[in-house]
């Protein structure tokens, strides 16, 4: 039994030399500059601040791997390292993760703080966990709407327009509302907006200007108190890298992602005023959604999205729980 407790910790150790002996490989689909972008350099610096043995690599603007959905796959089976997306990208492995989109389960950056190392964070990471990654950061981002047809106000205001909703659960709503959805990653969306296979979309602020999304639409709700779309965007690494790491060295990594949570939060404020000054540059209408609009994108979410979502397993029931349970 000594002798086997003796191996396992050689395996450990020997995982965790591997680990700093090679450049780990970060990979994500957003122009360098970008808001994401920059947080991953900062964590990277954060790192190397405590421990500068461990080498990284950026590979931004799909550099690596051109479709962002196999980026999924890639950390499963050690390929990549780290990444960051949406976790609704990997929905269709784990259809839990829609809740970190679900409409009105958090209605933006800083109510996400409220979440942070609660049983939703617990229930998130065990999902994770299943899929061959590990939550580092906390990085939460809001959106809006913009389209090519009319402002967009309450939910009947969609009606026969086609749209990108980004996830299941947005999905739901606006097809109940009338709108015809497809679904597309990201980097597809300036185009299917200028070919007009999209009418409209949700998408967060930073993939609003990184994308340069304001040459191809007309009207836009954006900015104000109000939002529908908060969606979870981490940076992310691979269980085959984290559980090779020390203890030691998994508290430099958290402590390196905490460490970008102020600089990330006050990036979000700046792109949401930003993009708002962008779309009316562009000449595009810009409409703040109201308390009233808001609410009734809510009854609508609440009456569809959010009992499909907790149909979709025990696991999803149990993170809708805690959803409902800080909410009170």
């Amino acid at each position: 039994m000594r002798f086997r407790t003796l191996l396992l910790a050689s395996v450990c150790v020997l995982a965790a030399s591997a680990a700093q002996a090679r450049t780990l490989k970060l990979s994500h689909q957003w122009p360098q500059g970008d808001g994401r972008d920059a947080g991953a350099r900062l964590f990277i610096q954060e790192v190397q601040k405590q421990d500068p043995s461990f080498k990284f690599r950026v590979y931004p603007g799909a550099s690596l791997i051109s479709n962002p959905l196999k980026q999924i796959d890639a950390l499963a089976d050690g390929s990549i390292d780290l990444s960051i997306f949406p976790l609704i990208y990997a929905v269709g492995k784990a259809p839990e993760f829609s809740v970190t989109i679900l409409p009105g389960a958090i209605s933006g950056v800083r109510d996400a703080m409220r979440f942070k190392g609660t049983d939703y964070e617990k229930r998130l990471q065990d999902v994770a966990r299943k899929q061959g990654f590990h939550i580092l950061t906390w990085w939460w981002t809001e959106g809006g709407i913009a389209d090519t047809a009319r402002p967009i106000t309450t939910p009947d205001s969609v009606k026969g327009l086609k749209f990108r909703g980004a996830d299941r659960t947005i999905d739901t709503m606006l097809k109940t509302a009338g709108a015809s959805v497809f679904s597309m990653p990201s980097t597809e969306l300036y185009n299917a907006m200028q070919t007009g296979v999209l009418d409209g979309l949700m998408t967060s602020y930073e993939t609003f200007m990184s994308m340069r999304l304001y040459e191809q639409t007309k009207y836009a709700t954006l900015g104000g108190d109000y939002t529908i779309f908060v969606v979870f965007q981490p940076l992310v690494i691979s269980t085959k890298v984290w559980d090779g790491l020390s203890d030691a060295q998994k508290r430099v990594f958290e402590q390196a992602a905490e460490a970008t949570l102020p600089s990330f939060n006050k990036e979000q404020d700046r792109i949401k005023h930003d993009t708002v000054k962008k779309f009316e540059s562009a000449g595009v209408q810009v409409h703040a959604m109201t308390q009233d609009e808001y609410k009734s994108w809510l009854e609508l979410a609440h009456r569809t999205a959010w009992p499909e979502y907790a149909a979709i397993s025990p696991e999803a029931k149990g993170l809708l729980e805690s959803v409902e349970a800080l909410s009170k």
